[in-house]
């Protein structure tokens, strides 16, 4: 006779059957969820979707035949945060792409803090460009690229909320800087054409008023100028308080009372050539002045934009600090051009060691020779420093495909700075330079 197994035994196994029920309608209803999200997911601001989520445990993985999981793949808690900032983070998209875009900013700062990312700040600034909160959404760029520094969309949003800052520098900045990531990048060619343009309607249309104000100040100089000088000449030609005038006038009437008035005629005819003549001098003096006040002006707008270069490039100076990106050192760098010595002063304020991490894969071929072109103007004066730079610059990723990427006259400044400048080093560096002569490609 079989035994049966005790009332226990049985509720307890109709209590597992059910919790495993529960666990597989769970499961399904989230990938049915999940599949209409994404499939309803359209329109012409798309925002970064995560990729396509793990099935959540079902019956048949990690499982002992029973259907019960042996070992779950994370931490109850963890497990549960990361699925609540997904959750939120596409609820944002939907409002996102209802329009709904101050919904989509809540869902994407409840996706944040359960867990931040850089497509969630990313996905909450272009909602907040949407709205015209520029200032958010430059900020929440600034944060996506603190989490990941080779971030294609939000080096773009981050340009959009720039340019409409009025940051139309740094605009182009960001643009140019993704370009160097994705030089194929279409959009980002179309964004940083749009940028330049704006640009250089800007300098023409201020160049432009400039010239203006200076040439209309001028032409009423000279018109008051004109106005005295035919004043002055009618009061010559008719006063008869000075003896030329009472001269003028009996001589007029003389000939009057002998009947001449052909005479007449011929005397103001003389009076309007003479006027003529004065006032082709007065305009030929306007033009001079004219002339010389646009050279004047001239001067005086270059001497400023070098008094402003130079107090730019001090405060710059003072404000010089350890870059943490690729982005930073390279705005940084561009932001020195022309002065080695503040160039020098914030290479050296970054640790030899940090270039790596700085630069990642984002090091370009026309930066790594501007770098070893710096360090060769401090070389002599502090060789140990310059070959741990020349040392740690080897270490950045895909370092070797830079050196072959160099174009000739890049390989030529190399060649030379490396004869004049670092084979000049003393014999206790005469083998490190010598294995880095190699790795730059310099070979005797």
């Amino acid at each position: 006779m079989a035994k049966v197994p005790p009332k226990h035994a049985r509720d307890q196994f109709q209590d597992f059957e059910g919790l495993l029920n529960n666990l597989q309608d769970w499961e399904l209803s989230f990938k049915d969820k999940d599949k209409r999200l994404k499939s309803q997911f359209v329109g012409k601001d798309k925002l970064d979707l995560p990729a396509q989520r793990h099935s959540m445990n079902s019956a048949s993985q990690h499982s002992n035949g029973t259907g019960v999981n042996e070992k779950p793949p994370m931490d109850g808690l963890m497990e549960e945060e990361a699925v609540d900032a997904n959750s939120e983070k596409e609820l944002g998209n939907e409002f996102f792409k209802q329009k709904k875009f101050n919904e989509a900013i809540d869902c994407y700062s409840r996706s944040i803090a359960f867990s931040p990312t850089a497509v969630a700040y990313a996905n909450r600034a272009m909602a907040y460009i949407k709205i015209k909160r520029f200032q958010e959404a430059e900020n929440d760029c600034t944060e996506a690229l603190n989490l990941d520094d080779r971030y294609i969309k939000a080096y773009s949003r981050r340009s959009t909320a720039r340019k409409e800052l009025g940051k139309l520098k740094e605009s182009i900045d960001d643009t140019s800087f993704a370009l160097r990531l994705d030089p194929h990048n279409q959009e980002i060619k179309k964004q940083y054409a749009e940028l330049k343009s704006l640009l250089e309607k800007e300098i023409l249309k201020k160049a432009s008023g400039v010239a203006g104000g200076s040439s209309q100040g001028v032409q009423r100089e000279g018109k008051l100028k004109v106005e005295k000088s035919k004043s002055i000449h009618k009061v010559q030609s008719v006063s008869p308080s000075s003896p030329a005038g009472v001269a003028e006038v009996l001589k007029d009437n003389s000939k009057d009372r002998e009947g001449g008035a052909e005479t007449s005629m011929e005397v103001e005819s003389s009076r309007l050539r003479t006027h003529r003549a004065d006032m082709n001098t007065s305009f030929g003096n306007v033009k001079i002045e004219h002339k010389n006040g646009e050279q004047e002006l001239k001067a005086s707008v270059q001497e400023l934009a070098a008094r402003a270069a130079n107090l730019a490039k001090a405060e710059a100076a003072k404000n010089i600090s350890p870059p943490n990106s690729a982005y930073q050192f390279e705005v940084s760098w561009r932001g020195l051009s022309g002065d080695r010595t503040l160039q020098a002063h914030l290479l050296k304020v970054t640790p030899a060691t940090a270039l790596p991490g700085i630069f990642k894969n984002a090091l370009s071929a026309p930066m790594l020779v501007d770098v070893i072109r710096c360090i060769a103007t401090f070389f002599t004066e502090d060789m140990d420093l310059g070959v741990k730079y020349l040392e740690n610059l080897t270490k950045v990723p895909r370092f070797d495909m830079v050196i072959m990427c160099l174009s000739p006259s890049d390989k030529a400044d190399l060649w030379k700075i490396w004869d004049e400048v670092f084979s000049k080093g003393t014999s206790e560096y005469a083998e490190n330079l010598g294995n880095l002569r190699l790795k730059y490609g310099v070979k005797q």
